[in-house]
């Protein structure tokens, strides 16, 4: 599954807020069981949640007004809970926070930019089965709520909570709950998401200010082309960027996981990462390892994930990580969000570069999606830069060539373009793409840039 690639950048200074925070926990539901729909298919043209807007099937965005946002203290805890409708295997799924212009009542999925704060795996659930019949998943965001009063922020952008939940029926000769699961044959619903956070105040945390710099939101990693690696054949990627002043107490945060198919093979074997920042190893790790059985229970629609099915009869997998060594994450739980600590940084150029040099990608399958931001002290910035890389199309509506434009120049390294069934249909290595064989109707450009920056816009085939 393909998702929009934008880079976003934004720098801040926490000020003084006259919020009064309660000691009491503040509870807050941003979702509650909203449907999604199969990820492969035309947007449909269903009901959304209140006050949300439907940036695909797989993705509703809703505003936090600014009473909610006065409301949290320095404390934030959000709960991620799906229930199962018509999909029973194991997708992924994620929590963004957007910042988008002051006074919109919608946006442009690929016009604004994005932090990844939380990421999971759906388990293998058939909605037939009641106990349990919901998936929780938990994660504990305090640094976040320094944003939410920051009014150098808020006074220019809102801010908007995206759930994705990416499902898929099957259908006949494809498998899944279409086929598998009684009551499911010719729908196209697959799960409902439910989001809540809660906030109170703890008077141990120290408010300090706040710098944020987000340097990629879900880059495919991968060897195999040149819009998924620095280099064809290697899996590494080089994210050069500057920091406008000194930045103390710096951390990083780090989301990668590793996605494929059975031929791929890279799902199921375990790989080291390597992370270097300004070309200094700052972390070795190999994710998974450990073992799933904590999840068992939320796997209702048996599988050979949780199943050894290598006897007969299947019996589950034991609860110790040695039989667990060859998985990567567990169905029915969130993605590790790894923080690295960078101390101070001074102003100026900087680089963050990850390696899985044994990672294979078996017949041009697989990738590991990756988001990266930092966060730092900085008591005195005083302005808000707040930028997304953006480019332009044209013509637009496109009979044969387009031509990509970067708002600042930038020179494009890769293209992809996908159908409205998430598909890719061209790729390239130049700032113009060859639409003459397309078919007419509506696709997704994506650019990348030189800089490490992509960004996508809508384009029509004529």
């Amino acid at each position: 599954m393909k998702r929009t690639l934008l880079l976003l950048t934004f720098c801040v200074s926490f000020f003084t807020v006259t919020t009064v925070w309660a000691q009491d926990p503040y509870t807050l539901t941003v979702f509650d069981q909203a449907i999604y729909y199969g990820m492969y298919e035309a947007t449909v043209d269903e009901p959304v949640p209140e006050g949300a807007i439907r940036n695909s099937n797989s993705s509703y965005g809703k505003m936090l007004t600014e009473e909610q946002l006065a409301s949290f203290g320095n404390t934030l805890t959000m709960t991620v809970t799906l229930n199962p409708l018509c999909d029973n295997y194991d997708r992924i799924g994620n929590v963004n926070l957007v910042l988008v212009p002051k006074g919109q009542t919608s946006y442009v999925y690929g016009e604004v930019g994005r932090l990844e704060i939380g990421r999971f795996i759906t388990p293998f659930m058939d909605k037939n089965v009641t106990d349990p019949d919901s998936v929780p998943y938990v994660y504990e965001l305090n640094h976040l709520t320094k944003l939410f009063h920051n009014e150098s922020i808020t006074s220019n952008f809102d801010f908007w909570v995206e759930l994705e939940v990416y499902g898929y029926q099957g259908g006949p000769g494809q498998g899944g709950a279409a086929v598998e699961i009684p009551g499911c044959q010719g729908r196209n619903d697959v799960y409902m998401g439910s989001l809540e956070f809660t906030s109170t105040y703890d008077d141990t945390i120290d408010d300090t200010d706040n710098y944020i710099k987000s340097l990629v939101y879900k880059y495919e990693l991968k060897n195999y082309t040149l819009d998924g690696t620095d280099v064809l054949g290697e899996t590494v990627k080089t994210i050069n960027f500057t920091l406008e002043q000194d930045v103390p107490d710096v951390k990083l945060y780090l989301i990668t996981s590793n996605h494929g198919s059975n031929n791929g093979g890279e799902e199921y074997i375990r790989r080291n990462h390597f992370v270097y920042f300004d070309d200094e190893q700052v972390l070795m790790y190999k994710p998974g390892g450990v073992s799933c059985a904590p999840f068992f229970e939320y796997n209702t629609q048996p599988s050979c994930i949780y199943y050894d099915c290598s006897t007969t009869p299947a019996y589950p997998r034991p609860d110790n990580d040695a039989a667990w060594s060859w998985n990567n994450w567990c169905p029915g739980d969130k993605i590790p969000i790894r923080i690295i600590e960078l101390g101070d940084l001074s102003a100026g150029e900087h680089s963050f570069r990850i390696e899985v040099p044994d990672a294979q990608f078996a017949d041009g399958q697989g990738y590991f999606p990756m988001s990266v931001y930092l966060q730092g002290a900085a008591p005195m910035l005083n302005t808000t830069n707040f930028e997304a890389t953006t480019f332009s199309v044209s013509p637009n509506p496109v009979v044969d060539l387009v031509t990509i434009n970067s708002t600042d120049g930038t020179m494009v390294k890769a293209v992809n373009v996908t159908n409205t069934l998430g598909q890719t249909v061209y790729t390239g290595t130049t700032a113009t793409a060859d639409f003459s064989q397309l078919q007419s109707g509506i696709y997704i450009i994506q650019a990348t840039f030189a800089n490490g920056n992509t960004a996508t816009r809508k384009i029509v085939k004529k």
